[in-house]
């Protein structure tokens, strides 16, 4: 036989109390869908360090003065005491040292690491501000061609089809080569960074609007669209207050995608010259200029790394994003 449990009045009282203590403490909080994408995010090491360099990059075009400042050396200052007179490259082959870490030019002997901290400036500029264009554009018209269809559909969906059948490399080369050097209240590298921006940014809208036009489709059907409309709701409050929240997602990995493409896209248009102008550097300038002094390779090496570091960092960091915002992954 077994001796009786001895349960004084005090613990009977204490144990509701302790399992409502430990209910509590075991209670499973719900997480949002920003929460679980971020949580996608973290666990994907490649699209987190192509995020990093994408950063790194960022805060390197906004203090170009300062580390161009800290090191010494002017982007357009000509150093002909590193040049030799007679082959007009560097003395040394490279001019690559302490003060010169990516080296000098031939011909003029500026500092290439300098040039390229600037070029960073100009190209992440270019394409933000094009790829913002293209979305907000795109966006527009993409989701008003999906929510309204009829004639509406049928007229910028056929604007759509005008603007990707569109020779935009050949009609940037010969927009770009006829702006004088003053129009439009601008002029120098004002005039040709606004250029540029709707040159790429304004064709490249049919792009995201494509996709805009297909998740509105389906979309549209849903049921929170069917009560909003039986609500009383009409078309401007239903696309802005009910259907762009949940586009956000698609808008934002393509745009990570889409800059990568305009830095290409802005590199080959200084390449062929009708781009940022000189001395002002650009990267995509740059190759350009050392295309004559192939025999002297790292004058394009490192602008050429510049440009794949850059485009790989997006496009690896576009695809993560992507990842993690679908809702269908595990």
């Amino acid at each position: 036989m077994t001796a009786p449990l001895d349960v004084s009045g005090s613990e009977l009282e204490a144990a509701p109390d302790a399992v409502l203590d430990g209910t509590r403490a075991k209670a499973i909080e719900g997480r949002s869908l920003g929460q679980i994408a971020w949580m996608r995010l973290k666990r994907d090491k490649v699209a987190l360090t192509g995020a990093g360099v994408v950063v790194f990059l960022i805060l390197v075009a906004v203090f170009a003065p300062l580390i161009v400042g800290l090191i010494g050396h002017e982007p357009t200052k000509f150093n002909q005491d590193l040049i030799s007179s007679e082959t007009m490259a560097p003395v040394d082959g490279t001019g690559i040292s302490w003060t010169h870490p990516f080296g000098v030019e031939p011909v003029n002997g500026r500092d290439i690491f300098s040039r390229i901290i600037y070029g960073a400036r100009i190209s992440l500029l270019i394409a933000f501000l094009a790829t913002l264009l293209s979305v907000v554009i795109g966006t527009m018209l993409g989701v008003m061609a999906g929510y309204f269809g009829g004639w509406v559909d049928s007229v910028i969906s056929k604007a759509m089809d005008v603007f990707l059948a569109f020779p935009l490399l050949v009609f940037a080369i010969a927009l770009a080569g006829i702006v004088p050097d003053t129009a439009f209240g601008l002029s120098g590298d004002a005039l040709r960074v606004s250029l540029l921006v709707f040159i790429i940014g304004f064709f490249n809208w049919p792009y995201i609007g494509r996709i805009m036009r297909g998740q509105t489709l389906s979309l549209r059907e849903r049921e929170f669209v069917d009560a909003a409309r039986s609500l009383g709701a009409r078309g401007p409050y239903i696309i802005f207050r009910e259907m762009l929240p949940n586009l956000v997602a698609p808008i934002l990995v393509y745009a990570t995608l889409l800059i990568p493409t305009n830095i290409l896209f802005e590199a080959a248009l200084s390449f062929l010259g009708v781009g940022v102008r000189p001395p002002t550097p650009t990267w995509g300038g740059m190759l350009s200029d050392a295309v004559r002094f192939y025999t002297i390779p790292h004058f394009m090496f490192f602008p050429g790394m510049a440009i794949f570091i850059t485009v790989l960092a997006f496009n690896l960091f576009g695809d993560g994003l992507r990842d993690a915002l679908d809702p269908r992954a595990r």
